[in-house]
């Protein structure tokens, strides 16, 4: 609920390789998206904002609020299981809200780093997260593949361990995050 006197919900939609006209707000008769028209109609629509060509810069100009070349983030993806992630000295936007008093969740995929716990989303300011590490994975299965012989689950629910993320597999990616 939402009263007078407290903070706006906030609501952010990052979508790889979505376009200007691939949403029906913004003339799309192609694919019907009207519960994201809904939100667009209520709320408060950013026209006029880039992102980056691939998804580890774009998420970690969202978070920081900076261009990734000035928190080294600009070259290249995170590859699956490669050593590095967003700085630590990087303050997130959770880490924003939640002193303003927000709770803070995130749902989808994280690929800004998760080569020691101190990386993951539950540690950079968000109370919870359900999605992937990497930046894919199989919607059913949950295995990210790198190679043939490189593969994993990759599902994560917070920082549960190997069975909480066991459960998770054999269920639809679209109807866990709903």
């Amino acid at each position: 609920s939402h009263s007078i006197n407290s903070p706006p919900h906030i609501i952010f939609i990052l979508a790889d390789d979505l376009g200007w006209n691939d949403v029906s707000f913004h003339g799309s008769d192609q694919i019907p998206t009207p519960n994201i028209d809904a939100l667009a109609a209520s709320g408060i629509k950013l026209n006029n904002y880039y992102v980056q060509p691939i998804c580890t810069p774009s998420r970690s100009a969202l978070l920081t609020g900076k261009y990734p070349i000035h928190t080294g983030m600009q070259n290249k993806v995170i590859g699956f299981g490669e050593p590095w992630g967003l700085s630590l000295h990087e303050k997130l936007l959770p880490q924003y809200l939640k002193s303003e008093g927000y709770a803070t969740h995130v749902i989808g995929k994280w690929h800004l780093g998760f080569f020691a716990e101190e990386y993951t989303p539950t540690n950079r300011g968000f109370d919870t997260f359900l999605g992937y590490y990497n930046g894919a994975e199989d919607y059913f299965s949950h295995i990210a593949y790198d190679s043939a012989t490189v593969n994993g689950i990759d599902s994560r629910r917070d920082r549960e361990g190997e069975d909480e993320i066991l459960h998770l597999s054999g269920q639809y990616n679209t109807e866990l995050f709903t």
